[in-house]
């Protein structure tokens, strides 16, 4: 039975007869987060299907490809389209592209998701930079026998989120005039959505935003030793006294206005990196 570590090699064989490029940089796009990589200038784009031990994605919103080429000049690879447990694949499926990237030869990886905003000073369309996460999930993509070729057994995650990546996210949002906010990102199963008493309890444990992704890939790319920056879009409103059903073309349309902004600001990013 091949191990990741294989599977990796023989993903990255196929991607590297389409394309002959070496990524610095690799993006996760979430849910209705997909503009942004109409701005790279990309020479060739690959079906997830294509490549091998790759999932499927099954979330409508998401084009299911992985973006090669440059943005701002800089190598760049994007997934269009994330994979989630709750969709029914293990962690280590999940996380399966983010070793496949680090393979390539991506240092930074930046990743995007849509989320439930659980501070009331949060609002609609904004912008969080992750400065920490809380993690709910039930299973973790390290668990099992470890390749020390992949990383180290015990990942230090003291600072998962790079320090001056997200100053560096922080001083160029103020030059382009988009607001920012820092906050601590809670990740839950899914896909159901939280109840009232449910939305109570994250934001006494210290939640800012809650979602059903993010974790597990930062988890895998601090055992690779990657830089990591990611954002939230606030896509609803997750106050527990003022609760209004979800519907998922309004989370879309929402998320739509804040990828506008994440398009302005993570090539500005990358540019400056």
């Amino acid at each position: 039975m091949q191990g990741i570590y294989e599977q990796t090699a023989e993903a990255v064989a196929l991607i590297q007869e389409k394309w002959s490029g070496k990524p610095k940089v690799g993006l996760i796009l979430g849910t209705g987060l997909g503009d942004l990589s109409k701005q790279i200038d990309a020479d060739v784009r690959i079906p997830y299907a294509d490549i091998p031990h790759f999932p499927t994605s099954t979330v409508q919103s998401h084009a299911g490809q992985l973006v090669c080429g440059k943005l701002r000049g800089v190598p760049f690879v994007a997934m269009e389209g994330r994979f989630h447990y709750y969709e029914g694949y293990s962690m280590q499926q999940v996380t399966f592209p983010v070793r496949v990237m680090k393979a390539l030869g991506i240092e930074t990886l930046i990743i995007t998701n849509a989320a439930g905003g659980i501070n009331p000073q949060l609002d609609l369309a904004d912008i969080v930079v992750i400065e920490d996460h809380i993690n709910l999930l039930p299973d973790n993509p390290l668990r099992g026998v470890n390749d020390d070729r992949l990383g180290v057994r015990f990942p230090d995650m003291s600072a998962p989120y790079d320090r001056e990546l997200k100053q560096l996210a922080r001083e160029t949002a103020l030059r382009l005039g988009i607001p920012v906010a820092p906050g601590v990102f809670v990740a839950v199963m899914g896909p159901n959505l939280e109840t009232r008493a449910e939305y109570r309890m994250l934001k006494t444990l210290g939640g800012d935003v809650v979602g059903m992704s993010t974790v597990p890939e930062v988890l895998v790319a601090v055992h690779a030793e990657l830089k990591v920056l990611a954002f939230s879009v606030v896509t609803d409103l997750c106050l527990p006294d003022a609760l209004e059903p979800a519907e998922l073309s309004k989370i879309l349309a929402v998320a739509a206005q804040g990828g506008e902004r994440l398009a302005r600001l993570i090539p500005e990013i990358v540019e400056n990196l």
